[in-house]
């Protein structure tokens, strides 16, 4: 089995740390990882503002890295969502279009990979932290991350979960909304904080930066003393703690 990781851009830009965690917890259940460096952008940016052409040059360049996986792996459940789009940036080319679907059975978000997949939900992990998750609306709505996250946390030695309340509220980000509608965004981010700081949380996970940086910043700005991770990057560090 080899196992392609992609890794978007957000982490291969900001949070490398992101990957590397994804890294260590694959090779830690025998699994051969490798990263094919033809990669780029998955083209979700382009694809949300309405620029298909642009879009398409992106998902062909994605595409072509990863043809020979035989699974492609992914620390955030929105860019996997964009690879279930190149089904309609591809329907009048039926070569693209074979080989967009041939990636969109194979590709999974890192939490959805370890339980469903790979059958994993205990890595036998120790971190001893009050624990809050922020369930991003691409993976839960768009692509059915459900339980997945959480049967990972509770098998977590240690961790004390909080639930968050209105868990399911966006938190603003939205990629291009956030820069669109900066005000309305903004509100939304800002009601997010509030419910996070209601946990009494030492610790806000999830699987997605772009939330997570959205939401990690508006806690730095009140003052607030949270640290913000990554499940991949939380799973690591308990394993290397254990």
């Amino acid at each position: 089995m080899k196992i392609s990781l992609f890794i978007t851009c957000i982490c291969d830009a900001m949070f490398p740390s992101v990957g590397e965690a994804m890294v260590r917890l694959l090779e830690r259940l025998g699994v051969r990882v490798d990263f094919p460096e033809g990669q780029t952008c998955c083209g979700q940016p382009a694809f949300n503002s309405g620029y298909w052409a642009d879009a398409r040059a992106a998902a062909r360049t994605l595409l072509d890295a990863f043809d020979d996986s035989d699974f492609v792996v992914a620390p955030s459940g929105s860019c996997v969502c964009m690879i279930r789009h190149y089904r309609e940036l591809f329907r009048d080319d039926p070569e693209r279009l074979e080989q967009a679907e041939r990636l969109r059975e194979k590709t999974y978000e890192f939490s959805q990979f370890l339980v469903r997949v790979l059958g994993v939900r205990d890595l036998g992990a120790f971190f001893p932290h009050r624990v809050t998750y922020h369930p991003s609306c691409h993976g839960s709505r768009l692509l059915g991350i459900g339980d997945e996250p959480l049967e990972l946390l509770s098998a977590v030695r240690g961790l004390e979960f909080v639930p968050l309340p209105m868990a399911e509220d966006c938190c603003g980000f939205g990629g291009t909304f956030a820069v669109k509608m900066a005000n309305i965004s903004g509100a939304m981010t800002d009601e997010k904080a509030e419910h996070v700081l209601e946990t009494e949380a030492e610790v806000l996970t999830g699987l997605d930066m772009g939330c997570l940086m959205n939401i990690g910043g508006r806690l730095r700005r009140k003052g607030a003393n949270i640290r913000v991770m990554h499940l991949a990057e939380l799973l690591a560090e308990g394993v290397e703690r254990a």
